[in-house]
Formats: C-alpha cells, sequence, structure tokens
C-alpha cells in the first residue's frame, strides 16, 4: 500500500539547520515546516504547529541534563537524527536532535496539522474522535513513529523534515512547557512555541506571546 503524495514538494531541511546552537531558536524556525514519514511505503505528512525546547546543559527539564545515560546516548550525537522515548510506557514521543555533537540538545514536535495520508493516520488512531495529531504520543502514533526509530537519520527517505510549499506567514506563541513541574525554576521558561490561532495545537493555556 502507497499513499499518493508528492514528497518532492517538501525539501529536506540541510544538515546545517539542525548543527545551530540555539535550540530555542531551531523550535521556533520548525514551525511551518512539514514532518514525513515513510513506513513501510505507506507516506504521512504534517506540518508542525508546536514544539518545546530542551537543552542539554542548565536545564532540568531535558532528559540529558547532568548525566549520560544509554537513553539519552543519542542525544549526545550529531544534530539531525531522531530521539524517540516511551512516556508512561505507552507514548512513542519524538524528538529532533539538535547541536553539535557532546551537547545533547532536542526539540519535541508536540503538535502536527495533518497534510497528507489522513485515511493512514485514521487507522492508525483507531479513528479516533479527537484531533489525529495535536498531542505528542497522538502525532507519533498518527505518523507511525516508534522508539525503533531513535537514531534515524532526519535525512533519509524514512522520516525527515521539509520546507513547506506554501511559505505561510503566522504569529508565534511562547508559553511554558508541558508537564516539566519537576525541573523546578526551569520548569517556567517559555520554551513551547505554538502557531498562533492554529486548531491543531495541543491543550494548555497561553500565558505568553513573543
Amino acid at each position: 500500500m502507497v499513499f499518493e503524495i508528492n514528497t518532492s514538494v517538501y525539501e529536506k531541511l540541510p544538515r546545517s539547520f539542525y548543527l545551530r546552537e540555539d535550540v530555542v531558536q531551531i523550535a521556533k524556525d520548525l514551525l511551518g515546516k512539514v514532518l514525513i514519514t515513510n513506513v513501510e511505503g505507506v507516506i504521512t505528512a504534517g506540518k508542525i504547529v508546536e514544539t518545546e525546547a530542551y537543552c542539554g546543559r542548565d536545564d532540568k527539564a531535558c532528559h540529558a541534563n547532568g548525566k549520560r545515560t544509554p537513553r539519552t546516548e543519542i542525544m549526545y550525537g550529531e544534530g539531525g537524527r531522531a530521539y524517540v522515548y516511551l512516556c508512561y510506557g505507552i507514548h512513542h514521543l519524538f524528538n529532533v536532535v539538535t547541536n553539535k555533537d557532546g551537547l545533547a540538545d532536542a526539540v519535541l514536535i508536540r503538535a502536527l496539522e495533518p497534510v497528507g495520508g489522513l485515511e493512514v493516520m485514521r487507522e492508525r488512531r483507531k479513528f479516533a474522535k479527537a484531533k489525529l495529531a495535536s498531542g505528542p504520543g497522538t502525532l507519533s502514533q498518527a505518523m507511525g513513529i516508534h522508539m525503533n526509530m531513535t537514531g534515524q537519520d532526519l535525512l533519509s527517505d524514512e522520516l525527515w523534515v521539509g520546507t513547506n510549499k506554501d511559505n505561510d506567514n503566522f504569529e508565534i506563541i511562547a508559553d511554558v512547557r508541558i508537564g516539566v513541574e519537576y525541573a523546578e525554576e526551569d520548569a517556567l521558561k517559555p520554551w513551547r512555541f505554538l502557531i498562533a490561532g492554529n486548531k491543531f495545537v495541543s491543550k494548555g493555556a497561553i500565558k505568553k506571546s513573543g
């Protein structure tokens, strides 16, 4: 089964996009880009509408903060690879590794606006009445993303982020990250970014703009 979508219109982001030092800026720049998966010939695509930035240094909310473990080892590699981890033993959460080797920054993709392969997404989501990809766990389910994709090169033909052919303009809203209350003062960092007015963002109060 192959879903017919012309992926050539979404040019892959170059490695240099991911190797930049400022993970917060990268989290903003990922908004409006298109995440694409090719799982056993089945292609799905969604516009990124919500992200969260995590820094491997001085950020208590980051998995890699102050510790290097087998789970976080991929975060310490060169930017431009996938870091997928299991949350609550159920949800597979997809992150984009950024920065240079050894620094362990990443951007969590929190919500997508489906743009291709909608029927496939509905099937994967078991025809749930909720939005298809409005949340990090649901978007991974809809896009066929699993933990076995950890380490996947984002310049591959199986999982990548492409430019948006529509080049739409939008306002970016900044807010605190979700579910990181344990991070003490770092839980208040306004490092969650959303496309203002987009109906596909996940739930959560909007507190700041910028």
